[in-house]
């Protein structure tokens, strides 16, 4: 090929090793005229392994076909699809998600500087996103939307509605993010039995431990058709590198070069290639990719990342039933709070959040109006009601006591986050132990400051699109 692939070279880089291409007509088109806009998605889940060099591998055909390419880390999806990304854990998981496919991209020679990277939750939370969620929903039957699921969701026997939600939104992402096509990968089935149960290996996993799983995996003489060994060396290593090395002692033949694929298959099925053989050479070959990912993440912060983000189960601390004795006194801290802009949607009839506010701010006024509501806090009866929390709002102590609900920031979504800024990290409690009194004790250092803003110890709330702010009560109390 020359400096400048033709619009064939192109479309041979970006289809090749693909099981199936959707749109083949419309893809020759678009790249008559310019270059083409894909994406590829992947719901930050479980740790990346070794089988995510495939569609590493296919992103660097695409760079070389000129194609612009935008990655998504689709944070939401992992947590929809079963939540099998945990809430808490999402943004960890995300953040490790980040690190570690650009170290893979960088292992394979990817600059980083042609891509862009984006996640989900920076866009699918807007008013925007939500509305077109709602009218494809009116458009989509559940029939199709389970049938589409099937192929992305995992299937358990009890099945929840997030499931269905997941093919539309992945649907919606295209147009969200401009592309012209999406990557769905190429088949990567016989690569998932290479990385599998005993022999699955961890992208951060020591040589020693490599060796030792690439020794289990399934790579009987002369079977080409079941060999996850086989299929990382024909979707990961000949894309790459263009060839592949047989390593072996001289009595045996010594090295070999391969430079077409079907010729090192065709050999291995003839049982000229040994089993043996050809796993030292992919094990010489992987540790290659995997060590400048090894020594990138052997820095302190990513290690702290890594085991934050994926805890041992068999290292967590069983639960106390009492308070240890000479035990660190708990921090206090704004993150402890789950704070969440709320919409007030019915003053008449008090059903979820009770408050006495009718008598300072006039109905018409508190109708339909978004505000901050705190949301950890014991459900309590009042009015014969329960109510399962509180509704912030400023005041001022007089002659005539002044309140006003906050306002979060124009565009701001019931249920969006509301934070302090420097605390936006941490981890709110389940559920707020009266006789801690962790609000009561943050709550002193709550102010609205001169310019209107929600403040503790003069640090701002937040929401991610500003800050949360009052109409009129410069230096009132918030609660």
């Amino acid at each position: 090929m020359g400096d400048v692939p033709s619009p064939e070279e192109k479309l041979h880089l970006i289809t090749r090793n693909l099981q199936e291409v959707l749109g083949e007509e419309k893809l020759k088109e678009i790249l008559k005229e310019q270059e083409l806009k894909v994406y590829w998605g992947t719901a930050t889940t479980g740790r990346p392994h070794v089988a995510y060099f495939v569609p590493m591998s296919k992103i660097a055909d695409f760079l070389k076909a000129g194609c612009e390419v935008t990655i998504l880390f689709a944070d939401l999806h992992a947590y929809l699809d079963n939540m099998k990304a945990p809430w808490e854990l999402l943004e960890l998981r995300t953040s490790f998600y980040e690190n570690m496919i650009k170290a893979m991209l960088e292992s394979i020679g990817v600059p980083l500087e042609k891509l862009k990277f984006i996640r989900g939750t920076d866009y699918q939370l807007t008013k925007e996103y939500t509305l077109d969620v709602y009218r494809l929903t009116s458009m989509v039957t559940q029939h199709d939307a389970k049938k589409a699921g099937a192929e992305v969701v995992k299937q358990v026997e009890h099945p929840l509605l997030s499931g269905l939600l997941y093919p539309g939104l992945q649907a919606l992402d295209e147009e969200y993010l401009k592309v012209d096509a999406q990557f769905g990968g190429v088949d990567q089935r016989k690569i998932f039995t290479f990385a599998e149960k005993e022999s699955k290996i961890d992208l951060l996993d020591r040589k020693e431990d490599v060796k030792k799983k690439l020794k289990k995996a399934f790579c009987e003489p002369g079977n080409v058709e079941n060999n996850g060994v086989l299929s990382f060396i024909k979707h990961v290593l000949f894309p790459l590198k263009s060839e592949f090395v047989i390593l072996r002692d001289e009595k045996w033949g010594g090295n070999k070069t391969y430079t077409a694929y079907l010729d090192l298959e065709k050999d291995f099925a003839n049982e000229v290639v040994h089993p043996g053989d050809l796993k030292n050479s992919v094990e010489a070959a992987l540790n290659k990719l995997l060590d400048p990912i090894r020594e990138k993440f052997n820095a302190p912060a990513l290690k702290k990342l890594a085991s934050a983000a994926y805890p041992d189960p068999s290292k967590q601390k069983p639960i106390a039933k009492g308070p240890a004795k000479n035990s660190e006194p708990e921090e206090v801290i704004p993150s402890r709070l789950d704070i969440r802009v709320g919409k007030i949607i019915s003053v008449e009839k008090p059903r979820t959040v009770v408050s006495g506010l009718v008598q300072f701010v006039p109905k018409e006024e508190l109708q339909d109006r978004l505000g901050g509501v705190l949301c950890n806090l014991k459900p309590q009866k009042m009015r014969g009601v329960e109510s399962q929390g509180m509704l912030l709002c400023a005041s001022v102590e007089g002659a005539s006591c002044q309140v006003e609900p906050l306002d979060p920031p124009a565009g701001s979504a019931p249920g969006e986050r509301v934070f302090v800024k420097g605390f936006e990290k941490g981890q709110a409690d389940e559920e707020l132990k009266p006789k801690k009194k962790v609000f009561e004790k943050l709550q002193a250092d709550f102010k609205i400051s001169e310019e209107l803003i929600a403040q503790w110890k003069q640090s701002n709330f937040m929401t991610k699109l500003g800050c949360i702010s009052c109409k009129s009560l410069k230096g009132g109390s918030i609660s």
